[in-house]
């Protein structure tokens, strides 16, 4: 009997509401390694990132099915996890067409000419993929096939082309966001006086 009253204890204590618990802690996305902090270059710099992982796809598929075939998942065929690779195509194209259009949207706002800023940025984002003639196939397919999108891309795409259809005439580019405050430091400890 006492076995069911603790199983409906802790029942009960699931069932509680969850309003009781305090809200986690919000982490923001990381910026991606050499990418820029303004919310425009770093939109170019992930379409270029972006776009170079997308024309890998024909390169790099023959070693990722050899890869898929050789190391089964248990329980999933093969076609199901290529199947994958089809599904990241084609939102990687969705997101391709964010991109571009949150580019678009904000040179248009901006009252100088920032596509110049905006094609160096995609050519650093296409960079990170500069290695890929130089690495042997299964090290290439490895790469490609464990390379995700940098979280900050698309909600950073989205608030840009929000902000540049916002603000129109009033729309700066060129502002780069806010620095993230530096964590607090221990105040310095003196040295105590010497009493000689």
């Amino acid at each position: 009997m006492s076995a069911l009253l603790f199983a409906l204890a802790l029942f009960a204590q699931d069932a509680a509401p969850a309003a009781a618990e305090p809200a986690p802690d919000v982490v923001e996305a990381p910026y991606p390694a050499g990418a820029p902090k303004d919310d425009y270059g770093l939109v170019a710099w992930c379409h270029g990132a972006l776009t170079g992982y997308l024309d890998l796809h024909d390169q790099v598929m023959p070693e990722v099915t050899r890869i898929e075939t050789t190391f089964r998942a248990p329980g999933r065929t093969i076609a199901e996890d290529l199947q994958v690779y089809a599904d990241l195509q084609k939102q990687g194209r969705k997101d391709l067409k964010l991109f571009a259009r949150a580019m678009e949207t904000a040179e248009r706002a901006s009252l100088k000419p920032i596509n110049v800023r905006g094609g160096e940025a995609v050519k650093r984002g296409r960079a990170t993929w500069a290695a890929a003639p130089n690495l042997p196939k299964a090290r290439l397919a490895q790469e490609w096939m464990s390379w995700t999108l940098p979280a900050r891309c698309s909600t950073t795409a989205k608030a840009l082309e929000a902000r540049a259809k916002l603000l129109g005439a009033t729309f700066d580019a060129s502002a780069e966001m806010p620095a993230e405050p530096a964590p607090p430091s221990e105040a310095p400890v003196e040295a105590p006086a010497n009493p000689s």
